[in-house]
């Protein structure tokens, strides 16, 4: 009998070796190379693959380029918020990249880091809600595969959860299943309705590799999804709210402060 292949994104995979590659050395060469000081990141950081929230704070004059930052792919911005500190990564979109950033955002000073991304509809929630936190997401990308055995799912820290777990009718998010994926322009009839099998409520691109990353290295992730689509298949599909959606988002990430305010920063 022929023996079974292995796909090699699962292959050969030795989870508790170190890599030989860090990315505190890569932001050392950096910041040599960018003749960067060698100082912190705030210690809340946003993930805004779509860019919206960062345009609107730097439209109203609220966000300023951060210069501790030395990745060589990406630009960090800060913005105040209830007197904190809050750094902002735009256009991080798919897994790899947001998993790319958020090693380097973690040897740079930051403690927790928030993702709130656009996503489309599978299971419609039976709230209006718009905000999902996601609480647990289908790993169909290839990253997440790099920190953890396939087995393991991919899903929010239980003490996270605890923290932001709101019932309450005047709560901005309600708990969600995810799908994520990085082959967007791959999502079919027959996959989309084994989703909704598997009670899955969106389909976004990151979650399921940052909750794996976050798992893997013992770091504080929250991701959200911001229910906007269904996919683009009828006209007039996308609309996220006033200012695309950045005043809600800006509410969003108040309450989540909110919520973690009291956690240790170590």
């Amino acid at each position: 009998m022929p023996q079974e292949k292995v796909a090699p994104i699962i292959d050969h995979k030795k989870y508790g070796e170190p890599s030989v590659f860090l990315p505190e050395n890569l932001l050392r060469e950096a910041r040599r190379q960018k003749n960067l000081k060698n100082c912190d990141v705030p210690q809340i950081c946003v993930l805004d693959p779509d860019g919206d929230l960062l345009r609107y704070l730097l439209g109203e004059g609220e966000a300023q380029m951060n210069n501790c930052w030395a990745c060589y792919h990406s630009k960090l911005y800060t913005f105040q918020m209830d007197q904190v500190t809050v750094g902002i990564v735009p256009n991080i979109v798919g897994a790899s990249y947001a998993v790319l950033v958020a090693e380097q955002l973690f040897v740079s000073g930051c403690t927790c880091l928030i993702s709130v991304t656009s996503a489309g509809i599978i299971n419609k929630p039976s709230i209006k809600k718009r905000f999902a936190l996601i609480t647990e997401a289908i790993r169909d990308e290839g990253t997440s595969y790099h920190y953890l055995p396939k087995e393991v799912p991919a899903t929010l820290d239980e003490l996270l959860y605890g923290l932001l777990r709101d019932p309450s009718k005047n709560a901005l998010w309600f708990d969600a299943k995810s799908w994520t994926t990085d082959a967007p322009y791959r999502e079919t009839s027959s996959s989309i309705r084994e989703m909704q099998k598997r009670k899955v409520n969106c389909v976004e691109m990151e979650a399921s590799a940052l909750y794996a990353f976050a798992k893997a290295k013992n770091r504080k992730v929250i991701c959200f999804a911001h229910l906007t689509n269904t996919m683009a298949q009828n006209e007039g599909d996308f609309e996220k709210g006033t200012h695309f959606g950045s005043v809600e988002t800006l509410r969003l990430i108040r309450g989540i402060l909110r919520k973690l305010s009291f956690l240790d920063p170590n």
